[in-house]
Order: structure tokens, then sequence, then C-alpha cells
């Protein structure tokens, strides 16, 4: 009994004797915090998924701190978390950001895009682009076997169980870009939320083959460059590339689409309207109308018609500011069908 006691003394001594010299070395060895640091590390919020390019927010916030990384660099907080940074690091105006969102670009459900070949593998898009760039008849469409789905960790993409491809929710996306990393056919990538038109194909490749593959692909047409009446569109490997600084959100380019490869945000057109009681009458806006969408005569009131596009050329040169842009109700094609909303006219055409 008494050597139990012993033994139990002498633990106890031990476990003291190291306790104090761990404080002893905790204290002289003590690496002293950056308030400003912390402060930083506090306003981020702790996904630590790598959108920003850094091993989780610590190492972001270190980056920030030492001018490493630019204070909007967190993708996930967004433009608060940035205007909170820059409060800290005492930056002013700082610009605001603009949000991006995971995008899908492939519209190659298996109605529209047959398959090559039955695959019964393992069921990820990278074992499966492996076998022949994939069972898709297109080598650049989605293979949606949710490699992109397990990587997520914000719950934001899913495959469309009607379509069979990957569909993200951008009112989850968080834009860290994990999916665009992890998909073995680029089928994914970050674009600005908000932009009146996107191309929704990657077959950079003739025509005919694109159409052998695809009835929605992008055929290299140039039908939506020729409709572009600002300059705004390029061809390049035989897909149209656009310059959002020309764009001004006509759409004329999604509407020529004979594919409906462009998706068009026309839930969200818009139309000039004129106030009556401004308009001189001065003919500006007639003359600077690209689609012939206004009449009237010198001194009169003018009117806009239904060729409107949305384009918002003829408020930007009205003297008077009697011009303004308002969402649509409905189609700008006087020969769609009658009660057709936007959202119907936005789906694609070739089916």
């Amino acid at each position: 009994m008494t050597s139990i006691l012993i033994a139990a003394a002498v633990l106890g001594v031990l476990g003291l004797v190291c306790g104090l010299l761990l404080t002893v070395a905790n204290k002289v060895f003590e690496v002293p915090s950056n308030p400003q640091r912390d402060a930083v590390r506090a306003c981020l919020p702790g996904a630590n998924c790598g959108g920003c390019g850094f091993a989780g927010c610590d190492a972001l916030a270190d980056a920030i701190v030492d001018n490493k990384a630019p204070i909007s660099a967190c993708p996930v907080g967004g433009q608060a978390v940035a205007d909170q940074i820059a409060e800290i690091m005492g930056v002013e105006d700082l610009p605001d950001q603009v949000r991006n969102i995971a995008t899908v670009v492939c519209q190659g459900s298996s109605e529209r895009c047959r398959n090559k070949f039955p695959y019964h593998g393992i069921q990820d898009c990278v074992a499966a682009a492996t076998i022949n760039n994939g069972n898709r008849s297109c080598k650049y469409a989605c293979l949606g076997l949710g490699t992109c789905v397990r990587v997520c960790q914000f719950d934001a993409i899913h495959i469309d169980p009607y379509t069979g491809i990957a569909k993200v929710d951008p009112d989850k996306c968080q834009s860290c870009g994990a999916c665009v990393n992890a998909c073995p056919k680029g089928v994914l990538s970050l674009q600005p939320e908000t932009v009146p038109v996107r191309l929704l194909c990657r077959a950079a490749e003739e025509g005919f083959l694109v159409s052998d593959n695809c009835k929605i692909g992008c055929i290299g047409c140039e039908h939506c460059a020729n409709a572009c009446k600002f300059g705004a569109i390029t061809m390049v490997n035989h897909l149209p590339v656009f310059d959002m600084s020309k764009c001004v959100g006509c759409m004329m380019c999604a509407e020529e689409c004979p594919t409906g490869a462009i998706w068009g945000d026309f839930d969200n057109r818009q139309i000039a309207e004129i106030d009556r009681d401004l308009c001189i009458g001065c003919t500006i806006c007639k003359r600077n109308c690209k689609f012939d969408a206004i009449s009237g005569v010198l001194k009169q009131v003018h009117e806009v018609n239904e060729a409107c596009t949305g384009c918002g050329e003829c408020a930007k040169k009205c003297p008077k500011k009697a011009i303004t842009m308002h969402v649509r109700k409905h189609v700008r094609d006087a020969n769609a069908k009658v009660g057709t909303t936007l959202k119907d006219y936005a789906v694609p055409k070739a089916e």
C-alpha cells in the first residue's frame, strides 16, 4: 500500500513540475498576437473552402494583413465581408464586387445529346472521362455522374433528374470554385451572376460535327455576331466570345441563335418608355435607335414600338432625360403567340 502511495506522489510531483515547465515555456516562447490579423480572421466565414487560393481562412487572414492578398479575396463572404475587412484595414472607397456563380456551360441532356455507349462503371465523372472521353457523343458534354455535387460543401449543385446534367442553385453558390476545379470536362465555370446573355456550349468544332452530336450545341453559324449591332461578339474557334464592355443587353444574339445555345435573360428584358411631358421631339432618340423601334416627327412626341430590344441607347442620348427603361411584361417579338411570357420565350428553341 505504501509503495502505491509513493508512486502516486511521485507521478503527481512530476506532473506538477512538467506543468510548471510548460507554463514557463509558453510565456518564454509566446508569439505576440496581431490584433489586426485576429480581427480580419473573425470576419472570414470559416468555410476553409480554398476558393481564395489560400489554405483556409487563417492563411487568408495572414495574407490580407501582409498585403499579399486583396481585401475582397474571400468569394464566400462576398461584399459584406470585404466591407468589414476594409474598415479594419483602413481602406476607403472599396469598389463593389461582382458576384460570380458557378455556371454549367452545357445543355446536352440525354434527349439532346446521345450516348456513345452504356456506362456501368464507377459513378464518378473523373473515372468515366478516362474511357474514351466519357460516354456522351459530345466530348465537351456534362457526364452527369455527380463529381461536382460531392465536392460542393454548400449543397449548391445537384444532378437534374430530368436532364441528367448538373444544375446550380445560384442562391446557395458561394463562388468557391471547388466544382469548377473538380469537373474533368471543364463544363463548369465561374461567371458574373448578372449578365444578359451567356453561351451555354463549349463545343469548339465545325458546325456539322456539333449538330451530329447535340441538338442544342453552338454550330458556329455566326448569326449571333451578325445580329449584334454593337460589335460585342467575335467568333473564336467556332464559338462566339462576348465583350461585356460593349454588350448593351439587347439579347438579339440569343433571339437569333437557331439552336438555343445562347441563353438570354428575357425575364428582365427592358423596353424604353418616353415621358410625353418631357419629350420635345428632337428626333435624337429616333436617329440613334439601331432597331427602328422609335417613330415620330420633328417637334412631336415620339413613340416606342414593339421592335424595342431594351438596349437603352435612346435613354443615354436623350438630352431631356425623357426616356426611362422598364422591364417589359411580354416578349418583344410581335409574331410570338399571344400570352407568351418572357420566361416561356427563354426556353431553348431546339428540341
